[in-house]
């Protein structure tokens, strides 16, 4: 095994245990910092990958901007609004069967489509050229970015609804939480 694979497993690892840990963790303030870990760790997922346009991104947008900004909401919020939000009760009520429902429908037209889908057949794939390590056009980017990076794209951009979906959840002052 190289340096570079091992270097990948590192990153990789590390994406796969601060993310589990941002979930598990109680802690919200440990919570986004390694929100900040897992975003920094799959920027350099992205620099092995030579998406180096998409790793700078990550880092300016999501853990420059973003990030920071999910720390400075919490660290000025109302400390009593926090420790008022307390964890729902234990029992299974309609709205979660409606959630699961959908979710579950979802997911399953999100897996057809992607199992149905001959990606060597679209024409956009196949018109695609491999990056090279001096290749920094913007419009090769644009095609890369929509092509064969566009997973990674669509899933940084699912972690920003759910950061203005936290956010929006801190930020309200509402009698219900």
């Amino acid at each position: 095994m190289g340096e570079e694979q091992i270097i990948f497993y590192f990153f990789a690892a590390s994406v796969l245990i601060s993310a589990l840990c941002v979930v598990v963790m109680k802690n919200l303030v440990r919570s986004i910092f390694l929100f900040f870990v897992s975003l920094f760790s799959l920027a350099a997922l992205y620099l092995f990958a030579l998406a180096d346009f998409i790793a700078l991104a990550q880092v300016v947008i999501y853990a420059g901007g973003v990030l920071v900004l999910m720390l400075f909401a919490f660290m000025l919020s109302n400390r009593e609004l926090l420790n008022s939000l307390k964890p729902a009760g234990s029992g299974f009520k309609v709205n979660h069967f409606a959630g699961i429902l959908i979710s579950l429908l979802f997911l399953f037209i999100l897996v057809t489509v992607i199992v149905k889908t001959d990606l060597n057949q679209l024409d956009w794939m196949q018109e695609s050229v491999p990056i090279h390590v001096n290749d920094n056009s913007t419009h090769q980017i644009g095609i890369h970015t929509m092509t064969a990076y566009l997973l990674p794209f669509e899933i940084l951009s699912v972690f920003l609804m759910m950061v203005l979906i936290g956010a929006a959840h801190l930020a309200r002052k509402g009698g219900r939480a």
